[in-house]
Parts: structure tokens; C-alpha cells; sequence
């Protein structure tokens, strides 16, 4: 395993030795310590390593993920996993407004709450939440999932397109052309997959599932 202490090396020169990593096929294992809330924190990474950041991180950790798996032990700020293509990102506590914006694929597992729009103009991949999101989350959204296990606040998929939404608890308000659809078998085996994914341990059969009423477009 490398660790890096942030405390001692620039963000700028850990995230040049991240990309450097591009073309290997063999997984590493990295560890940042004392990350101490810095900003863009392994952004735009395209190898198959895993790594570990011990602490809180800033804005947009682990943007333009590809195939890496970013673990974030702490909570993270605006813009987590932004534009995310492939891989996996968990954060162990909660997140800032905006997580997985615009992303298109991969996996962002939020154990806590994540703020209002959380998943806006999301494009595929799939969001987990185990906690409640704040309003406008899933604003635009165009493709894949967003699982809320707790509440969600007011404007949920406002102007959605044909991304599904799993919402475990209450919810605020919908937005304009999101209505309540039918969870069909199909819908159920989705959700217990991406459940068992995130290890959260929560009942499918109480999730509701909301979409676009295809009126806007």
C-alpha cells in the first residue's frame, strides 16, 4: 500500500501520481491521511486502484472517476463524484450539495444524508443514499437510479427524463412532470441489488418508485 500525507505533499502532485496509474491493470492500494476538507482530491482518475481517504473531503473528490474505487472515511463537500463514469465512490458520512452531478456511470454510495441536488442531470450509474436527500435532487435527470433509503425534501425530479427513483421514506414534494410508478418485479430485483451493493440493510417492499410522466418532452 502508498500512503500519502497530505499534510506533507500537494493535492496537485498526489493527483499527478494517480494519473500516472492510466494503462496499468493491476490494482494498487492507495491511503491518504489527514486530507483536512482539501478540494479535487483523486479527480479524474482512470486505473483500477482503490483508494482510501482517511478524513473529511473538500469539493468535487473523486470527479471523473474511471474504474477506481474511492473510499472516503469522513464527509465530503459540494460536487462528490461529479461526472463519474465508472468505478466506485463510498463516503462513510455525508455529502455536500450536488453529488454525482451529471454523472454517467459507475456507483456512489452515500452511507449519511447528501444535500439538495443530489444526482442533478444525472446521466446514468447509480446513486445510493442511506440517509434523506435535500430538494431538487435528481433535477434533469436523464438516466439511472437514485435510491433514497431516508426522505427526500421538495422538487424531487423536477423536469426528469427517464431515470428511476427509489425513495425508502417520506417525501417533500415532487417535481414538476415526476409522478409515483408502479415497482414492478423487475424494479424490486434493481433495488436489492443495488441495496446489497451498499450493504444497507433495508426492506425493498417499502420503497416507492418515481419517474417521469413523459409530458415535458
Amino acid at each position: 500500500m502508498t500512503t500519502v500525507d497530505l499534510s506533507q505533499v500537494d493535492v496537485r502532485c498526489l493527483n499527478e501520481r494517480l494519473h500516472a496509474l492510466c494503462g496499468c491493470e493491476a490494482q494498487t492500494e492507495w491511503q491518504i491521511i489527514e486530507p483536512d476538507g482539501r478540494h479535487s482530491i483523486a479527480v479524474g482518475m482512470d486505473a483500477p486502484a482503490r483508494v482510501t481517504i482517511e478524513g473529511h473531503v473538500g469539493y468535487y473528490c473523486g470527479g471523473m472517476n474511471q474504474q477506481a474505487e474511492i473510499v472516503v472515511n469522513g464527509h465530503a463537500g459540494p460536487g462528490l463524484a461529479e461526472n463519474m463514469m465508472s468505478g466506485t465512490v463510498w463516503v462513510s458520512g455525508s455529502a455536500s450539495q450536488s453529488a454525482g452531478a451529471s454523472m454517467h456511470g459507475g456507483l456512489l454510495i452515500i452511507r449519511g444524508d447528501a444535500s439538495s441536488r443530489c444526482g442533478i442531470s444525472l446521466k446514468g450509474g447509480s446513486i445510493l443514499v442511506g440517509g434523506s436527500v435535500g430538494h431538487m435532487s435528481a433535477f434533469m435527470a436523464q438516466a439511472g437510479q437514485l435510491v433514497v433509503c431516508g426522505d427526500a425534501g421538495d422538487g424531487l425530479g423536477d423536469s426528469i427524463y427517464e431515470a428511476d427513483l427509489y425513495v425508502g421514506g417520506a417525501v417533500a414534494g415532487l417535481g414538476s412532470d415526476c409522478v409515483q410508478k408502479d415497482m414492478t418485479d423487475v424494479h424490486y430485483q434493481r433495488l436489492t441489488h443495488l441495496l446489497e451493493q451498499a450493504r444497507v440493510e433495508a426492506d425493498p417492499q417499502v420503497f416507492r418508485r418515481y419517474g417521469s410522466a413523459r409530458t415535458l418532452y
